[in-house]
């Protein structure tokens, strides 16, 4: 028998060290730890996220800031400066009181020299701060209001002259001017008047020009007028000029429109229309531009808002007004209006009412009941504040804190009827050459673009990638699979940069004069193959046995390099057979697919598409999906095979009845993880498509993706604006869809491992 002493030393073998004991222990909490800090970094990040995004689904604030009790008097306007420090209102008296905020609210009242004679209208200019008047003797001169700064160390005072210009008749003489209205852009100046004449009115305009030398400046001179009354049908009441002095609006009593387009001094009525001849009331209760010019609201006596654009009509060959917008009602017809000089944003009132609104996306950004009854308002020329004049005879300054008004779920998911378009449609297009431009946001024309260079990517990779794992651990000689796997994993390293650049420069000049060769390779080489293959089984053993098993890929490559040579030959036939047109240039009979498909199908044909992005990235995700497949597809156990085999099944019909779905969990895995590669590639699409939105799934044309977006817009977004934070709300989308596709290939990977688990 064994003594104690044996029994103890046998023991001793089985004893787990202290010391591995220890780092078990500590090994065990830090592993818990890093995937807790793992989980804990992603919800960060996604925090982090969200508070970036969450400005642009807020509304206006409007806050109170200041109140200046003004003299009493019946006030006809309020304007203010660029640094919102000097407003002015205008009294009866056409005088203008200059309120110093910064300096305890000091006011200064100024007479401008005004030409004799009763001044019978006037319009404000906020844009090109200036002042014009009519005059009962059919008269109107232009008072500019010059405003500068000066500093005296680190004080800044704000200044202002007025500068009145010669008066001149527009119309009639000795007859009254009941509106007036004046523009000047690009060298051109445009001032329009409705005149009462006796018992009717007329519609004058006259058009200014000012001479200039090597001395500067001359004088300004009267160049042409005209008289627009015979082309108005009804009473006019009111007049407004386009901000580009090219195109003029008059509005009658009865509710009718025209419009009137100015090109080199000549003007032509373009458009007679009834806004509101739907409503019982037709009568037109105000009319101004929006900021551009290109856009007028409209309001009527009911309360009534709608906006009409300038744009091309279906089959139409002239720009026309067209009703694009419908505002929530007003309790009354517009009695304040004032444009945004930054952006599309306008402030309407009726008595005590105010709404401030945003054009674009046809939105109210702020609205409510003021205790007070509003006579005028004004917005600051930095969008930050709001000046309002009560029938008390106070100014009232608030704050207006709107950083993203063309944000919002309408501007990024719905379909929007943009300034100069057709109709409505989606739009991605961030900046403009000028500052009236309205940046067009929608996430829709990125999620479709990023949705088709996945598609195609996936396309062209997954058979690809599957087959050739299957062929891999099935029937590949084992001395070549330890040479095919290794270097499918080494292409999975090639950086995507580099890939794109070869798909710019190199693949795309020939997928484009080469595609009818590529459609053939597409259609031939499969149906090839599977001849191949069904003639291969059908040869007698005597036969197939000069072909080791396991190398049978190197007869089938014999053929598919032959069947490739054909198609090469074949092609221009194909191309002359089949795509033969007619060149709109030159107009000789050409062989050519790419005229052939924009004839034929009306649609375009780009050199970078997202077939060259298809070939390119699914070239990158292959190696992904091949791994893990292969992967997959070989661990399933020998025993399965071996039966199956045992059975009397082919090979085929075990790797397809047995294997397959035997490693259904891997290989659906593989697929979502090159998925999800293919959804977030960056530098293949940015560097071999045109990165133009486009909402088709057109196989020749390119697109743009949610991340090839934010790298080209990174570097131009302003931080913490709105562009900046509308890229953070597609990085936002590329999360949640990778999030989203990650949770379905974890649920379905699991109910494959248990429906096929072999344990």
């Amino acid at each position: 028998m064994p003594n104690a002493t044996s029994h103890s030393r046998h023991d001793d073998r089985f004893q787990v060290s202290r010391r591995v004991l220890l780092v078990d222990y500590w090994m065990h909490r830090l592993i818990k730890v890093g995937g807790i800090s793992v989980i804990a970094a992603v919800c960060g990040i996604f925090v982090f996220i969200f508070v970036q995004i969450i400005p642009l689904f807020q509304g206006a604030t409007v806050s109170p800031t200041a109140t200046v009790q003004l003299a009493p008097g019946d006030y006809r306007d309020v304007g203010v400066d660029r640094w919102s420090e000097l407003p002015f209102v205008i009294d009866q008296n056409l005088d203008l009181h200059f309120i110093n905020l910064a300096k305890d609210n000091d006011v200064t009242r100024i007479t401008p020299e005004l030409p004799d004679g009763k001044a019978t209208s006037m319009r404000y200019n906020q844009r090109n701060q200036m002042l014009v008047y009519g005059f009962d003797d059919g008269r109107f001169c232009v008072v500019r209001l010059n405003y500068h700064e000066t500093f005296d160390g680190n004080e800044r005072t704000i200044g202002h002259d007025l500068v009145t210009e010669p008066a001149y008749h527009i119309g009639h003489q000795d007859h009254p001017i009941v509106d007036i209205d004046y523009a000047e852009a690009d060298g051109r100046r445009v001032a329009a008047a409705i005149q009462s004449v006796g018992d009717s009115r007329e519609v004058h305009l006259v058009t200014l020009k000012q001479k200039r030398s090597l001395l500067g400046a001359g004088k300004v001179m009267v160049d042409k007028r005209f008289d627009l009354s015979s082309q108005v049908i009804g009473v006019p009441a009111i007049v407004r000029a386009g901000t580009q002095a090219d195109l003029l609006m008059v509005a009658t009593e009865e509710g009718r429109v025209f419009y009137f387009s100015m090109q080199e001094s000549e003007i032509t009525l373009m458009q007679d229309f009834t806004p509101f001849g739907d409503l019982a009331d037709t009568t037109v209760a105000s009319m101004d531009f929006l900021f551009g010019g290109v856009s007028v609201v409209l309001s009527s006596p009911a309360g009534e808002n709608r906006l009409y654009s300038l744009f091309v009509p279906e089959f139409g060959s002239s720009r026309l007004f067209g009703h694009t917008k419908t505002f929530p009602l007003l309790s009354g017809g517009a009695e304040v209006y004032a444009a945004s000089q930054r952006n599309k944003s306008f402030l309407v009132g009726h008595g005590s009412e105010l709404s401030l609104r945003y054009a674009t996306t046809e939105t109210v950004r702020w609205h409510k009941d003021m205790p007070f009854e509003v006579e005028h308002a004004v917005l600051s020329s930095k969008h930050d504040r709001m000046l309002l004049v009560d029938g008390a005879d106070m100014l009232r300054i608030y704050d207006l804190d709107d950083p993203h008004p063309e944000a919002g779920v309408k501007a990024y998911f719905g379909k929007l009827w943009y300034e100069g378009s057709s109709a409505p449609k989606y739009d991605w297009q961030s900046t403009g050459a000028s500052d009236d431009y309205e940046p067009k946001l929608s996430m829709v024309p990125l999620i479709v673009g990023t949705l088709k260079g996945t598609l195609y990517a996936m396309l062209f990779a997954v058979p690809v990638a599957l087959l050739a794992a299957l062929y891999t651990s099935q029937f590949l000689s084992w001395r070549m699979r330890v040479i095919v796997k290794p270097t499918m994993e080494i292409m999975a390293s090639l950086p995507s940069v580099v890939l794109g650049f070869l798909a710019a420069l190199w693949l795309a000049p020939i997928v484009e004069t080469q595609m009818v060769f590529i459609i053939l390779i597409f259609v031939v080489l499969p149906v090839i193959a599977m001849v191949f293959g069904q003639c291969w089984a059908s040869l007698p053993m005597p036969i197939r046995k000069y072909v080791r098993s396991g190398f049978e890929f190197l007869v089938i490559g014999v053929v598919a390099a032959a069947s490739t040579v054909v198609c090469w030959y074949l092609a221009p036939h194909v191309e002359a057979r089949f795509c033969t047109v007619v060149d709109p240039v030159t107009n000789l009979a050409v062989s050519d697919f790419r005229l052939w498909w924009r004839q034929t199908t009306n649609t375009p044909f780009e050199q970078r598409n997202a077939l060259v992005v298809g070939f390119v990235m699914g070239f990158a995700v292959i190696p992904i999906i091949f791994s893990i497949a292969e992967e997959s597809l070989a661990n399933v156990p020998p025993s399965l095979t071996s039966g199956a085999l045992a059975l009397g099944a082919s090979r085929w019909q075990t790797a397809m009845r047995v294997v397959i779905p035997t490693g259904s969990a891997g290989i659906f895995s593989a697929v979502m993880i090159g998925l999800g590669r293919a959804v977030g590639e960056t530098m293949i699409v940015l560097m071999a498509t045109g990165n133009t939105p486009v909402m088709d799934l057109n196989a020749f044309t390119g697109m743009r993706t949610l991340s090839a977006n934010i790298a080209v817009e990174l570097p131009e977004a302003p931080h913490e604006g709105t562009l900046y934070r509308t890229l953070f709300l597609g990085a936002l989308l590329l999360f949640m869809f990778t999030f989203f596709l990650n949770t379905i290939a974890e649920v379905m990977r699991q109910h494959l491992r248990e429906k096929y688990k072999t344990v």
